[in-house]
């Protein structure tokens, strides 16, 4: 795609249609671009399916901008994540031009009220090897917050990964997502593990019946005695870059420390192998247990990046 001085135009994101080209180009700028630079697919459709009702324009109305070239062709996107005055960039790298207009159109329509005397609040996550948008960020009134996160990758080799072993008492198996019970057991040990009490059996059941990344056999969980689930690993897959993405990696606070993640994951990298990937991706905050669960098991700290506020 060239970059030149071509008319742009941008517009609301509205309809079906539009999920689906912003999901496109997300698929079509990652081999072209540094990991993290745009989302990964599981996470867009996480935005419309992860929900009791996986209708995201009711959602999301207003809040998703677009810019295109004459031709109709899609190389920008600003999309919020949840409505704590967050935006995010998605852009196609021959157009980081842009970029000054997203984020304008960021402060406009997605900022947050904070305080007492109305002032408004914008975030936006930014990784330190784009040197570009820092410069942008800060000539914008921006400033580098203390706490971030950080993106891994593992790449498969020609030798399979090390076999899982499962702790005495527990067994794994796939989900099995058309058993609402199963999905609340779930939704039960997100809520736990992240200390969270808003998830439910239907957003993760609309979840994998629509999201065209999950794979069930890449849905794992760890059994506990007890028939609780003690870890839950979920693989969605990005079958066009053979990417595995792994999202979430939890384990119930009363059965931490007994291998289960490592065991489900390992389970995972091994039917991934089979399906063709060629390379994991994990992103994770500052959480030190978990950042060193995946350096153990070979991922490589690909890049660290942080938030970035403007308070105006």
């Amino acid at each position: 795609m060239k970059s030149n001085t071509q008319h742009l135009n941008t517009r609301p994101a509205v309809g079906d249609q539009d999920f689906w080209r912003v999901r496109s180009l997300l698929i079509e700028t990652y081999p072209i671009t540094p990991l993290g630079f745009n989302w990964e697919i599981r996470r867009w459709e996480g935005q419309r399916f992860y929900d009791a009702e996986p209708d995201w324009e009711s959602r999301l109305s207003g809040r998703v901008q677009l810019w295109e070239t004459g031709a109709g062709q899609l190389v920008g996107v600003v999309n919020p994540e949840g409505g704590n005055g967050e935006a995010h960039l998605q852009v196609h790298p021959a157009f980081r031009q842009l970029e000054a207009e997203m984020v304008a159109w960021a402060e406009e329509n997605l900022a947050v009220v904070t305080g007492d005397e109305g002032q408004r609040q914008l975030d936006l996550f930014v990784y330190e090897y784009d040197e570009t948008r820092q410069r942008l960020l800060t000539r914008l009134g921006y400033r580098k917050m203390p706490f971030g996160g950080i993106a891994r990758r593992l790449q498969f080799g020609d030798h399979p990964p090390a076999l899982p072993v499962v702790a005495p008492g527990y067994t794994v198996r796939s989900t099995h997502p058309d058993d609402l019970a199963d999905c609340q057991r779930i939704a039960d040990l997100l809520n736990a593990a992240f200390k969270r009490d808003f998830h439910n059996a239907l957003e993760y059941q609309n979840f994998t019946r629509l999201a065209p990344s999950f794979r069930r056999q890449l849905d794992l969980v760890a059994v506990a005695p007890d028939d609780t689930f003690a870890t839950y690993v979920g693989i969605p897959y990005d079958e066009f870059n053979r990417r595995g993405i792994f999202e979430p990696v939890c384990t119930h606070p009363d059965h931490r420390r007994r291998g289960l993640a490592r065991a489900l994951m390992l389970k995972g990298l091994h039917r991934l192998r089979v399906l063709g990937a060629t390379t994991v991706t994990v992103e994770t905050g500052d959480m030190i247990p978990a950042n060193r669960l995946y350096d153990s098991m070979g991922f490589t700290e690909v890049c660290k990046g942080y938030v970035w506020r403007k308070v105006y």
